[in-house]
């Protein structure tokens, strides 16, 4: 609203002003006591709505396993889970765990496991920022030179991220501070990236994902993705992958049905069993249902 501008009430103005420190300078004992009872309120409103120790867990049965639009695990199920710590600062680490192909990552255990850790800070408006790194870990797992031929060279891959949320939008930048999912020159012509040649190291490949989630009502939930994933001298690798899903919570349980697809080449982006035959094309568009717990 925009202020009257009058002489008469500028005067009374200025009389309540002189008044109002006068009264000050008089109660500074009241005035000291109700701040400090304000601020012990506060503190203690904070602290009952954020705790300052926070850990939350997750567990999922899903149809396949895709990261980032790529099958992890040759198109079968995958069992997923992982634990998470938060403090009130915004600081925050964790865990997450899932079975993953032997036909993608030779001569391992079969399974992935993350390592993670960042720090989040409310920017106001709803505005989150997100700052942190993020671990790969398949233990055991070496490429393959040719077919059942073992190597020392792993798949071991760290990122470093950073995102941004507002409400139901989010977005996040990830750069590989290794080789990207061990791909280098010594390693091109192997397994997984088979037909390529040595172009030098993958580090600095980048991931964009984007996202937006839109509240159907009746408790559904509909999630748009897309992402572009740029492999450091190696273009052909590169991609960009999408999905759809409809997520909704029944029977305490988050059920969630997908489709997600990319254009990656399917030259580069498959996989055969043992004795590299039956090859699946990894990247090919498909379905994905997950039912998961939080807890």
């Amino acid at each position: 609203m925009k202020p009257e501008d009058n002489s008469a009430n500028a005067q009374r103005g200025r009389g309540f002003i002189i008044f109002f420190f006068l009264e000050l300078s008089m109660n500074k004992s009241l005035i000291t006591l109700a701040l400090s009872t304000l601020i012990t309120g506060l503190a203690h409103a904070d602290a009952t709505t954020a705790p300052e120790h926070a850990m939350t867990g997750n567990f999922s049965l899903n149809s396949d396993y895709r990261f980032r639009g790529i099958s992890q695990t040759w198109k079968l199920p995958a069992v997923q889970g992982g634990l998470d710590y938060a403090h009130r600062s915004g600081f925050y680490a964790g865990t997450w765990a899932s079975n993953v192909s032997g036909n993608s990552y030779n001569n391992g255990a079969g399974l992935e496991l993350d390592l993670y850790g960042g720090y989040k800070l409310g920017l106001g408006q709803d505005l989150t920022l997100d700052l942190g790194g993020l671990a790969y870990v398949y233990p055991g797992a070496t490429l393959n030179s040719a077919p059942g031929v073992a190597t020392d060279k792993k798949y071991t891959n760290v990122d470093l991220y950073a995102g941004l949320s507002a409400g139901a939008f989010s977005a996040k930048l990830s750069i590989a501070a290794t080789d990207y999912f061990g791909l280098n020159s010594d390693t091109a012509g192997f397994a997984y990236f088979s037909a390529l040649a040595a172009q030098g190291s993958s580090k600095g490949t980048a991931y964009l994902d984007l996202n937006y989630n839109f509240d159907l009502g009746e408790g559904l939930t509909l999630g748009t993705h897309l992402g572009y994933l740029k492999v450091r001298n190696y273009g052909d690798l590169s991609y960009a992958d999408a999905k759809l899903s409809l997520a909704k919570e029944m029977l305490g349980l988050n059920w969630t049905l997908a489709v997600v697809g990319t254009n990656a080449k399917s030259e580069f982006y498959q996989a055969g069993n043992a004795a590299g035959l039956d090859a699946k094309k990894l990247g090919k568009a498909g379905a994905v249902l997950s039912i998961a717990k939080t807890f």
